[in-house]
C-alpha cells in the first residue's frame, strides 16, 4: 500500500453522539445500526477511506477506516437532536436512532416513528462524517464517550 496517496487522517472523521441516559447495551446496538446506515447513505468508500490490513500470516482484516472515528457522549436526547439540526442545516452527512426504532419488526418502527412527532422523539444517538473542523465546531463540547 502507498501511503504517500492517503489523505492526511486529520482531515475527515466520523463521530459519534450517544445519550447517556439509554443502557450501554441498546446503545451499541444503535451504533451498530447508525453506522452501517451512514456507510451506506454515504456509498462512496472511496471517500470514507476503508483499509484492509494484512497480518504477517497473510490474514486480511478488511475495512477499516483511515478516518477517526470518535465516539462522544451527550446528557440527553435534546443536546444530540440540537446536532442533528445543525447537520441538516449544513448538509452534512448523517444517522441518527431513536427509541420508535427499538420495538417489533421494521414495519412497527418505521409506523410507530412516522406516528411520532420529531419533537417528542427520544435520541439514543447520532453518527456524522464529515470534515474535521467543522465537525469541531458543533460537536467540540462533548466529551469521549466512557
Amino acid at each position: 500500500m502507498d501511503f504517500t496517496t492517503l489523505p492526511d487522517e486529520k482531515d475527515y472523521r466520523f463521530a459519534a453522539i450517544l445519550n447517556k441516559k439509554i443502557e450501554v447495551g441498546k446503545l451499541m446496538n444503535a451504533l451498530g445500526h447508525m453506522t452501517a446506515g451512514l456507510s451506506g447513505k454515504v456509498g462512496d468508500a472511496e471517500k470514507m477511506v476503508f483499509l484492509d490490513y494484512v497480518d504477517k500470516d497473510g490474514g486480511t482484516h478488511p475495512a477499516i477506516s483511515h478516518f477517526p472515528f470518535i465516539v462522544l457522549t451527550a446528557d440527553n436526547s435534546n443536546m444530540i437532536r440540537t446536532i442533528r439540526n445543525e447537520a441538516l442545516v449544513r448538509g452534512i452527512p448523517f444517522t441518527d436512532f431513536t427509541s420508535t426504532m427499538t420495538v417489533g419488526t421494521s414495519q412497527q418502527q418505521v409506523e410507530a416513528t412516522a406516528t411520532t412527532a420529531e419533537s417528542n422523539l427520544e435520541y439514543f444517538g447520532i453518527v456524522l462524517f464529515g470534515g474535521t473542523q467543522e465537525l469541531k465546531e458543533f460537536t467540540g463540547k462533548f466529551s469521549l464517550f466512557r
